[in-house]
């Protein structure tokens, strides 16, 4: 009977495949958006694995409990994550998952691989369900992301689970915040970096919740959340859920209560520092698959040009516009960049005026010892060799200051900006080709530069899209005299879906780390103004030509966390390294060939 309905239930996954994925394709060829299709796909594209391998998921009635939980862990997980209003469910988001955990490596022979896929389930279908978006970009890449993020966050769960053998019980937790911790700081660091799911970014919903992150950062949001799950989950071990009473609950409760009040107390009785400064916003509103790179740059220069004009005044002291607006900027001569002139000739009449803006920018050279070798291009023309990098960059030009500003983005999205590890999967040059990807990569810089204004009393933080969402990173710009964040953004390729919800708020954590206002401009997605308590204000709609003239605060304090960075992810790093070891010697030299399991 089983076998039947398996057979069944697979026919039924394989047609709604073929249905979603025609509507995709006819969608794309009429050029129009996927939508939430994108993510209909992957759940049906994990539904079908998973029937696949369904003696392992539904084989008994354990498994089918198994497979439950964590699938109710995931979906806690994605109904506490932004954009989602859910967030109290995260402190009991991976308790199901925990569960699985304990009750796997008791009842199953060999369970460490049983454990692993069981956790992978529960991530792939949290990070399908809530980063389903990046798929509108590019459906390839949207797999890759959401299926090698989950098998990546599956590693420090089963390196707690593996160290839980030869721990005691009041080291188990520890083992689980420490590895969890230490995966979120180390994906900051690679070339595949993907930290969109860090547990901390969820109170990006609630603000008000996270105040004391200008102490902690993200990760402070992460040990809280970490913490309470596995204070419950310990709870519910002991007693069972059934049995618990108010005595067993006090610790979780105080927990999740004193940050909380903490936090709502420092919202309250916060106050804006600073001296205000009026900036102009600019949403062009051109969609990046079919519009942007087609339009000619005259048109929508003169677009652009309208909207300024159409709010600016002599109070406003800086005009911000989006990634990439600007073309073919040649960092070695950028003073014959023909709208860029323009834009300083045009708005001459402001004489104290600052325009920041996102753009496109290389610099040629015949020498080629110049460029990098992953970030090299080599062109031919008229039988010499020429050698190119390119750059996702911000400038500032300026009347009051000869010389053009400019930033190089350095925190390059992978698969569209950045070929990861170009040299180790160098075979796979022709497919990313193929998939619309770069092999070359952009060039990026080593420092955060900063935008100063001619007395050099004050400076912008010029941020561009993806690098908002590090905290740690973000405050290299403000150590560097930033006294407030300007985000240059094109959230237009994700349509009219949380991803470019999910960006905007994870700006209103920087704001409260650094306390510094952020201003944001989106080609197309949400620009607005965004306070120093993390207050998202006068945010545009998605798809609408928009402009926006308000005075944000320049703020030159310095908070903990700017000054120290992310302390908590460190001293998690070192447990992490500890408890490992000691399991690992444990492991190595157990007495009388007999592994040690602790249990709680």
């Amino acid at each position: 009977m089983l076998k039947k309905v398996r057979y069944i239930s697979l026919l039924i996954i394989t047609i709604l495949l073929c249905v979603v994925g025609y509507d995709m394709h006819r969608l794309t060829e009429a050029q129009g958006f996927w939508g939430y299709r994108s993510m209909f796909f992957l759940i049906l594209l994990t539904a079908f694995i998973t029937l696949l391998r369904s003696r392992f998921f539904y084989g008994n009635e354990w498994r089918i409990r198994w497979t439950t939980l964590s699938t109710l862990s995931a979906v806690l997980l994605y109904l506490g994550f932004p954009t989602m209003p859910l967030t109290p469910l995260l402190f009991i988001g991976f308790i199901p998952l925990l569960k699985v955990e304990h009750e796997v490596s008791i009842q199953e022979e060999k369970p460490f691989w049983k454990i692993a896929l069981y956790a992978y389930h529960t991530f792939l279908v949290w990070n399908i369900l809530s980063t389903f978006w990046v798929s509108n970009s590019s459906l390839g890449g949207g797999i890759f992301a959401n299926f090698v993020n989950a098998a990546l966050m599956t590693i420090p769960f089963m390196l707690y689970s593996f160290c839980k053998r030869y721990l005691k019980p009041n080291l188990h937790a520890w083992a689980f915040i420490g590895f969890w911790i230490t995966y979120e700081k180390m994906d900051q660091y690679w070339e595949l970096t993907w930290t969109w799911l860090t547990l901390g970014n969820s109170f990006a919903q609630y603000p008000s919740w996270a105040q004391w992150y200008e102490y902690t950062g993200v990760f402070g949001g992460s040990l809280w959340i970490l913490l309470v799950n596995y204070m419950l989950f310990s709870a519910i071990q002991k007693h069972e859920v059934w049995n618990l009473r108010w005595k067993q609950l006090t610790t979780p409760i105080v927990l999740v209560l004193v940050p909380l009040v903490i936090s709502l107390g420092m919202y309250f009785t916060h106050q804006e520092k600073g001296v205000d400064k009026k900036v102009l916003i600019i949403q062009p509103n051109y969609e990046p698959h079919y519009q942007k790179f087609k339009i000619s740059i005259g048109r929508q220069y003169t677009k652009m040009f309208s909207q300024i004009k159409s709010k600016i005044d002599a109070e406003t002291d800086y005009v911000l516009m989006p990634e990439t607006v600007v073309r073919r900027v040649d960092l070695r001569e950028p003073e014959r960049h023909t709208y860029l002139n323009r834009l300083k000739r045009d708005l001459a009449e402001f004489s104290n005026l600052k325009i920041v803006s996102g753009a496109s920018a290389f610099i040629q050279t015949r020498d080629s010892t110049e460029i990098p070798r992953k970030s090299r291009r080599r062109y031919s023309a008229k039988g010499a060799i020429t050698y190119l990098e390119s750059y996702n960059a911000a400038v500032q030009v300026s009347n009051e200051i000869d010389t053009l500003q400019y930033y190089k983005k350095s925190i390059l999205v992978p698969g569209t900006e950045i070929f990861p590890y170009a040299r180790l999967f160098y075979f796979m040059e022709g497919f990313i080709d193929y998939l619309g990807g770069t092999v070359s990569g952009n060039g990026i810089q080593t420092e955060r530069d900063v935008f100063w204004d001619a007395p050099r009393e004050h400076a912008v933080a010029p941020v561009i899209c993806y690098e908002s969402i590090y905290g740690e990173y973000c405050t290299e710009y403000i150590r560097n005299g930033a006294n407030a964040i300007f985000i240059a953004t094109n959230d237009g390729w994700w349509d009219d879906s949380p991803g470019f919800r999910q960006h905007l708020k994870f700006a209103s954590l920087r704001a409260i780390e650094t306390r510094r206002s952020v201003a944001r401009s989106a080609n197309t997605g949400s620009s607005g103004y965004i306070n120093q308590r993390g207050d998202i204000l006068e945010a545009t709609d998605y798809e609408v030509d928009a402009v926006l003239n308000s005075k944000i605060k320049f703020n030159d304090e310095i908070t903990f966390y700017t000054k120290w960075g992310d302390f908590i992810a460190r001293i998690a790093g070192l447990i992490s390294i500890l408890l490992l070891l000691n399991s690992i010697v444990h492991r190595l030299t157990k007495k009388d060939g007999v592994v040690r399991t602790y249990t709680n």
